[in-house]
């Protein structure tokens, strides 16, 4: 959330991550104002480092403040707050302010340019400045000290050994070297309300088919099918780009992330944008649901306005004050298409909500182990309980954190999908190309624009991020 990170998504979040992708316009400028001032956004940092010792592995000066900056979208601050106070009583006399913002850009782009960034960044939302824009600008620092420090929680591990599978792949970038940490380990795919389900006599369905069936059922008993968070695309493309996914296996998403422009010629791409498009021809959205927030749709959703929506698994964080008590918010994996090469189960699971540290932050050391903090038994149950979501940190959620319906569901759907996992990355490394077949998405669930052209659409963006 990539909550809205919407991340992220607000979902880059929330690739989650994410984070959710910004306007095209939002990019542009962006692009144009750092790369414009990357000679004092690059260089290095001249903090006053401590003394580095196996207990204190960056030289962390205890009399340096640290400056955090957090996205607060769908997981809100509470966590973070919670993390400065143990990044407090580590280092005595240490002061770690945090300040939250949705306005990531608008706050962070004129220190970034001025040189003068923060310490620590969660770079999320829908105004998240773009991490592969700043990664060409030198002005993230290398993770890689980080993943060689040893685990707080047992020394004889590094960091790196105690990550879920593929979150160094998920903040690494060209050059091989981790910058971002994916924290938040999410997964993405259709929400629906246990109870209204179990008043209906509904049943989760398995199948495209089965899909499409219920939501005709629902739409007879008078409610909507189908609704996203129409103003911010991201969301309804992930649902496409799942589809794709699931029907394409494994080795088709590494060729889309590789930009391979053959894709959108074959059959998933094909099959899944048909099936997709069947929500709008056949009548089953929320009407106006094109023009909502992501807030706007997901209340509706709880208000039994919809039956389903998609999202990633910092919605129920997000709905707390909207979900009603007996909603029983559940999660399930999008329905299978016809010639599948992954399973039902199969879902888009991996790390997001990208945590960085500026190349020229002042307290670099800081920064490093407040991330490191992060990582360990308390932190990552502390956020789970502030923030009802599940951390990178294998097995991270103490027995004594109880999880809502909604994060619990998520639990047993990351259990049933086992090693059917699938993740995109090119959210973080091909950002216009991600905000470009975003906005197809848009004019497709808008009937401005025909599968077809949302096909040719998707391979005129690809070729342009090749030549970028």
């Amino acid at each position: 959330m990539n909550s809205a990170n919407p991340v992220n998504p607000d979902v880059n979040r929330r690739a989650l991550i994410k984070s959710v992708t910004a306007a095209s316009l939002l990019a542009v400028p962006a692009a144009g104002l750092l790369s414009a001032c990357a000679s004092s956004g690059g260089g290095t940092s001249t903090e006053k480092t401590g003394t580095k010792t196996k207990t204190n592995p960056f030289g962390v000066n205890d009399s340096a403040g640290l400056d955090i900056v957090i996205f607060k979208g769908g997981y809100g601050d509470a966590y973070a707050k919670s993390f400065a106070k143990l990044y407090e009583s580590k280092h005595k006399g240490s002061t770690a302010a945090v300040s939250s913002t949705q306005d990531i850009t608008g706050k962070l782009q004129p220190r970034f340019n001025a040189g003068n960034p923060p310490d620590v960044i969660d770079d999320s939302g829908a105004q998240q400045i773009k991490l592969d824009v700043l990664y060409k600008n030198g002005q993230l620092a290398d993770l890689t000290p980080l993943l060689d420090a040893p685990y707080i929680d047992d020394p004889t591990k590094k960091i790196r050994d105690v990550l879920q599978p593929g979150t160094i792949e998920t903040g690494s970038f060209a050059d091989g070297k981790m910058r971002q940490l994916s924290y938040i380990f999410t997964v993405w795919g259709f929400w629906y309300s246990g109870k209204l389900f179990k008043d209906k006599g509904w049943t989760e369905p398995k199948t495209w088919a089965d899909f499409m069936s219920l939501s005709a059922e629902i739409k007879k008993a008078g409610i909507a099918p189908f609704c996203h968070q129409g103003k911010y695309p991201y969301y309804i493309n992930v649902v496409l780009m799942d589809l794709i996914a699931k029907n394409g296996g494994l080795e088709y998403v590494k060729r889309i992330d590789a930009l391979d422009t053959a894709v959108w010629d074959e059959a998933p791409a094909k099959t899944a944008v048909d099936a997709l498009y069947e929500i709008v021809t056949k009548g089953y959205l929320l009407p106006g649901t094109n023009g909502l927030t992501h807030i706007e749709s997901q209340t509706a959703w709880n208000e039994y306005k919809a039956a389903f929506i998609p999202c990633g698994a910092w919605l129920e964080n997000e709905q707390l004050k909207a979900t009603p008590s007996d909603f029983d918010m559940k999660f399930m994996p999008l329905p299978s298409l016809p010639g599948d090469k992954l399973p039902f189960e199969a879902i888009r699971a991996g790390a997001g909500e990208p945590f960085i540290v500026p190349e020229k932050a002042k307290n670099k050391a800081g920064g490093l182990e407040f991330l490191r903090l992060m990582l360990t038994k308390d932190g990552s149950s502390r956020f789970a309980a502030a923030a009802n979501s599940l951390t990178v940190l294998k097995d991270g959620v103490g027995s004594d954190v109880k999880l809502r319906p909604g994060t619990a569901s998520t639990v047993v759907a990351l259990k049933a999908a086992g090693s059917n996992t699938f993740n995109y990355n090119y959210p973080n490394t091909h950002s216009q190309f991600d905000t470009d077949i975003a906005d197809a998405s848009a004019e497709l669930m808008a009937k401005r624009i025909t599968p077809a052209q949302w096909l040719q659409r998707a391979k005129t963006a690809a070729e342009k991020a090749k030549k970028a």
